[in-house]
């Protein structure tokens, strides 16, 4: 899961559409994973259900791009 479209991102990605920060805790990311999941449950709050799905396609997005930090 080191490289922008790799097999381990795209599983991340899907993972990140139907609940979003898991495919971030996949990678090695709690941090994000947390953060992503509680914003888009406070978007999916504040426009009563319709701009929720705005942190779904920005999870799959952030977890398909993501590459992971080079090893000395």
């Amino acid at each position: 899961m080191s490289s922008p479209g790799s097999s381990g991102n795209v599983l991340a990605a899907i993972a990140s559409f139907f609940l979003p920060g898991l495919g971030q805790l996949l990678q090695g990311r709690p941090g994000r994973g947390v953060v992503l999941f509680i914003a888009t449950g406070i978007l999916w709050l504040i426009t009563f259900g319709l701009g929720g799905w705005i942190g779904h396609l920005w999870a799959c997005y952030d977890a398909a791009v993501w590459t992971a930090p080079k090893s000395a």
